[in-house]
């Protein structure tokens, strides 16, 4: 925000962004070199530092008389409250670098509707997860949990895969509409049949058919392999290797 706003007269209360707030934070009230609090004024096209002080009518220092009282600002337990009769410091923390990053205002609107729209998300993912084919099952199933669906039961991937939309509607849904999903259900299927296999440590592919026992690739730390080989597979020159793979597939 780079102009200046008049904040209607309310009580307001401000929360840290994170999961496990400490008894006491103490946030920074005041423009200092190491820790610069600057808001930028695009009408004036300056930098204007901020300070609290109980006994101004301001949140900008240029804005203050040279008597300002300095106030510690303290969330307890994650949480702050600002009666309306503190409208400076209510405008101080409007402007302060840190809003929506290190703290926000509570809104309870704006947060139902969040997790109203969350809410929706997973009962979307849980509907599409329990709708799967025993295909489509089996095709998600390897992709997300990296496993040989010959070892587990179907009811075992239903619960797995059902459990995992819950926890992870969007990532779950995303990866439904991913078209790489097919092709790294194939790979899992190439490695579980021997069509391909790991060496030295798992930094290496290679083919493991009747025809071809040659390298295909080496894979970087840290990265995924099955991630690695589908887009390998899906470039001109592994488009070869796809269709070799396959027809081995039908073969076994």
């Amino acid at each position: 925000m780079s102009r200046k706003v008049k904040l209607a007269a309310a009580d307001r209360v401000y929360r840290l962004k994170t999961d496990k707030a400490p008894l006491s934070y103490m946030l920074s009230s005041r423009n200092t070199k190491r820790y610069p609090l600057l808001w930028y004024d695009e009408e004036e096209n300056v930098n204007k530092p901020l300070r609290y002080a109980i006994n101004q009518k301001s949140p900008f220092e240029d804005e203050q008389d040279g008597n300002a009282v300095i106030e510690p600002i303290i969330f307890e337990n994650g949480f702050l409250n600002v009666p309306k009769n503190n409208p400076v410091l209510q405008e101080f923390l409007y402007y302060h670098p840190m809003n929506g990053v290190a703290f926000e205002e509570v809104n309870n609107e704006r947060d139902a509707q969040e997790e109203v729209e969350y809410l929706t998300t997973e009962v979307d993912a849980l509907i599409r997860a329990r709708e799967l084919s025993i295909e489509q099952l089996e095709t998600v199933y390897r992709v997300l949990f990296n496993r040989d669906v010959s070892r587990v039961t179907t009811a075992e991937m239903k619960r797995d895969v059902l459990i995992y939309a819950r926890n992870y509607p969007g990532a779950f849904l995303q990866s439904l509409e991913d078209p790489m999903l097919h092709l790294q259900s194939q790979v899992h299927i190439f490695f579980d049949m021997g069509l391909l296999g790991f060496r030295n440590g798992n930094k290496e592919v290679w083919y493991s058919t009747p025809t071809n026992k040659k390298k295909m690739m080496n894979i970087p730390y840290g990265e995924d392999p099955y991630v690695l080989v589908a887009m390998y597979l899906k470039t001109d020159e592994g488009v070869e290797a796809l269709k070799m793979l396959e027809h081995h597939l039908e073969n076994v």
